[in-house]
């Protein structure tokens, strides 16, 4: 069996849902657990090249997040929320009879994995955050606010990735066309003969409700819950939504915190990026005292 395999999971969420999850099996049925989550327009297939890498130590489990890739959308837009993906999420781990596990959270998958760490103390064993920290600073906010939430279909893969180019390439600035198009791959699904974002439109809902406004000292406590947690800490150079501040802050709470920077791109790695995963990889893999 090559060790890219993975099988498709399909679970039931508390409230009824039918979400789904890869999950590829490690090198021994006993191999420590990785879970990898997914930024808030994301889905599983953004680790699709990554998870091999990782399935050489470890057992490696992706789900699509509510509302986007394979799973359920959410007819009650007010549950796309942080704290409800993290109890499916959860729920997932339990029925696979997952105990304690290594976390690699994208963005949004970086602030499930705080609250994961103050919701189930213990079963977190070591973390890398990609590019997301306690202050989401306004101007990626704002950002994401213009760029995610509306329903957007193309007639072919081409003009799908024209369009994401257009909306990340200051992300992105060294991207080439063949780039992009393996982007939309990731990104987009094909619906009814065309090519469309695969998310539900409305995921960005809570974003603009009355409890939209979140006070940055917030989620410091979240953050603070991973003090005694071994944590990676990845940001893109060009990151508009983790400010250089942040990290300085996050650092000085967490003296033994390891950070990488990666060159030429913004909001968020995609974790292939030269280097990237080799240090990803030695951090899920320290080595053994004897």
């Amino acid at each position: 069996m090559s060790r890219s395999y993975f099988r498709n999971v399909h679970f039931k969420s508390d409230d009824g849902l039918k979400l789904y999850a890869r999950d590829y099996p490690g090198p021994t049925t006993d191999a420590p657990v990785v879970l990898c989550l997914h930024g808030l327009s994301r889905n599983s297939r953004d680790f699709e090249d990554l998870a091999p890498l990782l399935q050489q130590t470890h057992r490696v489990i992706i789900p699509d997040q509510r509302g986007r890739g394979r799973s359920d959308f959410d007819d009650h837009v007010e549950r796309y929320t942080p704290q409800t993906y993290i109890l499916d999420t959860l729920r997932l781990l339990d029925e696979l009879s997952v105990g304690t596990f290594s976390l690699v959270g994208t963005s949004m998958g970086g602030l499930m994995a705080m609250g994961i760490s103050a919701l189930a103390p213990g079963r977190l064993q070591r973390v890398v955050l990609n590019d997301i920290g306690p202050v989401i600073a306004d101007r990626g906010l704002n950002r994401i606010k213009q760029s995610v939430g509306s329903k957007m279909v193309f007639p072919d893969w081409s003009a799908a990735a024209q369009y994401l180019a257009t909306v990340n390439e200051t992300a992105f600035p060294n991207y080439m066309a063949s780039d992009w198009l393996r982007f939309a791959a990731r990104a987009c699904s094909q619906q009814a003969g065309e090519v469309a974002l695969d998310y539900d439109p409305n995921i960005t809902g809570p974003l603009s409700g009355a409890n939209a406004e979140v006070s940055p000292d917030d989620l410091w406590p979240l953050f603070d819950t991973l003090a005694n947690t071994s944590v990676l800490l990845i940001r893109g150079a060009l990151s508009d939504l983790l400010d250089q501040s942040c990290v300085e802050e996050m650092q000085r709470r967490h003296p033994t915190i390891e950070f990488l920077e990666v060159a030429g791109v913004g909001h968020a790695p995609m974790l292939d990026e030269p280097g990237v995963s080799d240090t990803l990889i030695s951090f899920l893999n320290p080595p053994i005292d004897r």
